[in-house]
């Protein structure tokens, strides 16, 4: 049977052959048959039976086709085009129980489009197949917080104090001194995974001078080494050794406070401090931790001087707890990596040095020429009540304080309370670090706007290098 004559007279029945199997003139060397069969149009062919007439399926192509020619080249018409509309998925007839048991992998996006689409429809009408979806989408969103890579800060308290619960140590380590000790351990975990881009990052460290915001450009060791310098002060009240004895020695009174050792002690590097740094500061702060453990309540007494003025060594230690962590925050900054606050109960220890220092350091404003004096013609005398403010400290680690204005040995008290600020306990003591302005620090503040102010900027001006 020849490929013409094998269309010819198409009915329904041939058209479906014609599908099944390839047409013989389509065998021939180099596809001569098909060449005839769709060149000349001499036959009856597609001619004779118009696309979508004749049987219920127009006749297609073969199987497997040998090369031939273009269809333009033989005056057929080109394919249609399919309707775009024929590409959306179609949508599927569920039943309710089906589509309910897609709802978990709809909420984890692992569904087909028709199921998808079938699922969305559904949700539309059924309320209560929308409240689990919404229920479902909420637990996967859990899932996928984008949470610190680092431990939560209070958990290093939480697993020591039960181990200490089940075997308490026998040199325990004082709790005026846990801050400092947990501060240290904290910015060392964050330091042992840096490579040398990150101990040359750039750091700027920032603090308040005469109600002026001041800073200071170095880099990740060049803080280590700020702290190293800081923490010998304590190291030679306890009588360690001194690890910047020779530099403050060459630098004679030029390093005797804290800026003034970091100076010294960069201008002596032959070059800019490495990680090199961190070690001689591990051990200095391991040395201290050990030391006061050692000595218990017996070297609360002591006082360290930081050249222009002394703190008692139970303060002492909470000030460099506290520029540990805030340090390690400029750190932490410089890297892009984030650093959670200090612990409750250790940052209510920190907020309550600040506010005890507060006194003395709206006297020290007034000294300066910085702050008008008060309504009162003269200072009261010293433990006598006097003009105050409250100081509430919001958070877990709030609390609250009378703080008196107008003399550092006055007492504060509600009868005599003049004004009351607000701020959050975080936000307090990056205002006491002088990492914000005294302008934006206060989340509420009611009474005398010079009393607030006074206090805003003392609180600043507690802030150093």
């Amino acid at each position: 049977m020849s490929g013409a004559g094998r269309f010819e007279a198409p009915d329904e029945h041939d058209g479906h052959e014609a599908q099944g199997r390839p047409a013989e003139g389509y065998g021939g060397p180099g596809g001569r048959g098909a060449r005839e069969h769709l060149g000349d149009g001499g036959g009856a062919g597609s001619g004779d039976v118009p696309h979508g007439t004749g049987g219920s399926d127009p006749v297609g192509p073969p199987r497997i086709p040998m090369p031939r020619a273009s269809v333009e080249d033989g005056g057929l018409p080109l394919p249609h085009l399919a309707d775009p509309g024929d590409l959306a998925p179609v949508p599927l007839d569920l039943s309710h129980d089906v589509l309910k048991s897609l709802l978990g992998a709809w909420a984890l996006a692992a569904c087909s489009v028709a199921e998808t689409a079938a699922v969305e429809e559904h949700l539309g009408a059924c309320g209560s197949c929308a409240d689990e979806a919404r229920r479902l989408r909420e637990a996967v969103g859990l899932l996928h917080q984008p949470e610190s890579l680092d431990l939560h800060p209070g958990l290093r308290t939480r697993v020591l104090e039960s181990c200490l619960d089940r075997r308490p140590p026998r040199i325990p380590v004082p709790g005026w001194a846990a801050p400092y000790d947990a501060e240290t351990a904290r910015l060392d975990a964050l330091l042992q995974d840096f490579g040398d881009a990150e101990w040359h990052a750039p750091v700027r460290l920032r603090w308040f001078e005469a109600d002026t915001p001041t800073s200071r450009r170095t880099t990740v060791a060049g803080v280590i080494a700020h702290l190293l310098s800081v923490d010998g002060l304590i190291a030679a009240a306890l009588g360690l050794e001194d690890p910047l004895a020779e530099v403050a020695e060459a630098a004679e009174k030029e390093a005797v406070g804290p800026a003034g050792r970091t100076e010294a002690f960069w201008r002596a590097s032959h070059f800019p401090p490495t990680r090199s740094v961190r070690a001689p500061w591990r051990e200095l702060s391991h040395g201290l931790v050990r030391t006061v453990s050692f000595t218990g309540g017996h070297a609360g007494g002591l006082t360290v001087s930081y050249g222009d003025f002394e703190l008692p060594l139970h303060d002492a230690m909470l000030d460099r707890a506290f520029e540990c962590w805030v340090h390690a925050e400029d750190i932490a900054e410089a890297v892009d990596y984030p650093y959670e606050p200090p612990a409750p109960r250790h940052l209510n220890r920190m907020i309550d040095l600040a506010a005890r220092m507060l006194p003395a350091a709206l006297a020290e404003r007034r000294r300066a020429g910085l702050s008008a004096p008060g309504s009162t013609p003269h200072l009261v005398s010293a433990g006598t009540p006097g003009r105050s403010l409250r100081l509430e400290i919001e958070g877990a680690a709030g609390g609250e304080w009378l703080i008196p204005l107008d003399s550092p040995a006055a007492v504060g008290s509600t009868d005599f309370e003049v004004a009351h600020v607000a701020l959050d306990g975080v936000e307090f003591c990056r205002l006491a670090a002088g990492h914000i302005p005294p302008q934006e620090a206060a989340a509420g503040q009611d009474g005398d706007r010079q009393a607030i102010r006074d206090v805003l900027f003392a609180a600043a001006g507690l802030s150093r290098m």
